[in-house]
């Protein structure tokens, strides 16, 4: 009897957990992001560096920067409308180079690990206003 039981209420528990895994992790999101503080910052009115201050990136149109300069590439596509919506990070964060082929941006991506980019994008999303 007891088996039975335990058994639904694993398989009841798993999709919890797939689902807290796509959410993403915001410590360990937080700790990725040290690699990207190289050129960009995450706070409220921080300066821009090689990349463009990333406070409220989640949900903001793409070239949305007073003052910073981007790439030709990434401002054509903010003209057509492109938005860092969750979906739109998460393939950005996977492999840069496929969603801005000329864009400037050096870091090569998560591309073997999406856990880390949803990690990245939960960080931004609690610790830097998205």
């Amino acid at each position: 009897m007891r088996f039975p039981l335990l058994a639904a209420a694993l398989a009841a528990a798993l999709p919890l957990t797939a689902q807290a895994q796509e959410a993403g992790n915001p410590e360990n999101g937080q700790r990725l992001f040290n690699q990207c503080r190289a050129c960009h910052t995450a706070n409220q009115g921080g300066r821009n560096g090689v990349g463009p201050n990333l406070y409220g990136v989640v949900g903001r149109p793409a070239g949305a920067i007073e003052g910073f300069r981007y790439s030709a590439n990434l401002r054509e596509r903010a003209a057509a409308g492109l938005v860092w919506n969750e979906e739109n990070l998460l393939a950005y964060l996977r492999d840069p180079k496929a969603v801005l082929p000329q864009g400037n941006m050096s870091f090569q991506g998560f591309r073997d690990n999406v856990q880390n980019a949803r990690d990245v994008i939960a960080y931004l999303r609690r610790n830097a206003g998205g």
